[in-house]
C-alpha cells in the first residue's frame, strides 16, 4: 500500500477547497443570470414594461428628431445664404439702374 504524506493530503485539501470556491462562484453567477432572465420575462409578461416594439419606436423617434434638428439647422443656414444673395442682387441691380446712360 502506498503511504500518503501529510503534505500530499494538505495539497489535496487546498485543491479541493479552491475547486469548491470556483464552483461556488460559478453557481452564484448562474443564479444571478437566471434571476435576471426570470425577472425580465416576468416584467414583460406582466405588461408593465414597454414592449420591444415600443422601445424600438421610441429609439427611432429620437433618431428622427435629431436628424430633423440637424436638417433644420442646415435649412436655416441656406435661407440666410439665399437672403444674402438676394440682398446683393438687389444692390447690384440698384447700382446698375442709377448709372448714367452711355451714349
Amino acid at each position: 500500500m502506498t503511504a500518503v504524506s501529510r503534505a500530499s493530503l494538505q495539497t489535496d485539501l487546498a485543491n479541493a477547497l479552491e475547486r469548491n470556491n470556483r464552483l461556488t462562484a460559478s453557481v452564484r453567477q448562474l443564479e444571478k443570470r437566471l434571476s435576471q432572465s426570470i425577472g425580465t420575462k416576468t416584467w414583460a409578461d406582466s405588461g408593465l414594461g414597454a414592449s420591444v416594439d415600443v422601445d424600438q419606436l421610441q429609439r427611432r423617434i429620437t433618431t428622427l428628431e435629431q436628424r430633423l434638428s440637424s436638417m433644420q439647422g442646415e435649412l436655416d443656414e441656406r435661407i440666410e445664404e439665399l437672403e444674402a444673395a438676394r440682398a446683393a442682387n438687389r444692390e447690384m441691380t440698384r447700382s446698375l439702374n442709377h448709372r448714367p446712360a452711355r451714349l
